[in-house]
């Protein structure tokens, strides 16, 4: 918005396509950092499925749009509408940021790079190290991508043995064959084989929870088998951040491991996509200390 906090006819629209939407702290988040940096910016968020999908990216081009987020279910089917992606949106299959560049869209996937910036941020050099990764859904597929990107030599991804184990197979494929000159070796494992499970842990330097096990309703739960697979010299890393500690977390703790939950990949993944509409650096620290205070 204006220095004055209305919004005024040079006021450009930014937003955000998804079902449900009720939840989302994108507007409040995107919204705060606006008016704290003075930018003549609105965030709205709107109701949009993919059977909208199509009409409304045309809407949007046609509005000159600056720019918007993209969650479920819409983070696929996107990218048939868009006229050009990043390295990490094309490798991952999926956006969620999209930048209108005087009526080009191009897609850009930030939660693998809000993921990497949180470790980063924690004093973590991830260039030749090897990480575990369990997940293979979107948010794990867009932080193996961009774990390679960055440097990451060697992945090691877990799921369980279930329709979406597939994508774990997909997602080494895509950093063995499709990224190869990065020279990262990716390999996808069920999580049912509990003593390879182990052993990857065991030479790893980088654990990482990418599923939703440890949110509600599964707070009470961890998919480490226990606590003798960590040892004190492993990162590990959640990105679920409410509760701030998950139970992983915990057990992390106890083993004398760094740990770092998910608020610093959901925070940077918003700041990345902030950046590339506005050109500005989002307040993260004040957004933190705003809305997350508390939790």
């Amino acid at each position: 918005m204006s220095d004055s906090g209305r919004i005024d006819g040079r006021t450009k629209l930014l937003g955000l396509l998804a079902t449900p939407i009720g939840h989302s702290l994108s507007p409040a988040m995107h919204n705060m950092s606006l008016k704290k940096l003075g930018l003549n910016y609105v965030y709205m968020a709107f109701e949009v499925g993919n059977r909208e999908l199509t009409d409304v990216v045309t809407g949007m081009r046609a509005l000159q749009i600056r720019g918007f987020n993209v969650s479920m279910p819409n983070k696929t089917k996107i990218l048939p509408l868009l006229d050009d992606l990043s390295p990490a949106a094309r490798f991952a299959g999926a956006v969620n940021t999209v930048v209108n560049e005087k009526g080009k869209l191009i897609g850009h996937n930030t939660d693998g790079i809000g993921y990497m910036y949180a470790l980063k941020e924690a004093g973590i050099d991830v260039v030749g190290k090897k990480m575990t990764i369990i997940g293979a859904g979107g948010a794990a597929t867009a932080i193996a991508i961009q774990a390679a990107l960055d440097g990451v030599a060697e992945i090691s991804i877990f799921n369980n043995n279930d329709e979406f184990f597939e994508r774990a197979v997909h997602n080494a494929r895509i950093i063995n064959e499709e990224m190869k000159d990065l020279q990262c070796k990716a390999t996808a494992y069920t999580l049912e084989d509990e003593s390879t499970f182990k052993a990857e842990i065991a030479s790893s330097d980088i654990l990482t929870n990418a599923t939703g096990v440890g949110m509600k309703p599964l707070e009470n739960s961890c998919l480490i088998p226990d606590p003798t697979c960590l040892r004190s010299d492993l990162i590990v890393s959640d990105i679920v951040y409410i509760p701030r500690k998950t139970k992983m977390l915990e057990m992390a703790e106890s083993a004398g491991c760094q740990t770092i939950n998910g608020l610093g990949m959901m925070l940077h993944q918003g700041a990345k996509a902030f950046e590339i509409w506005t050109g500005q650096k989002m307040p993260v620290e004040y957004v933190k200390q705003q809305m997350f205070s508390n939790i």
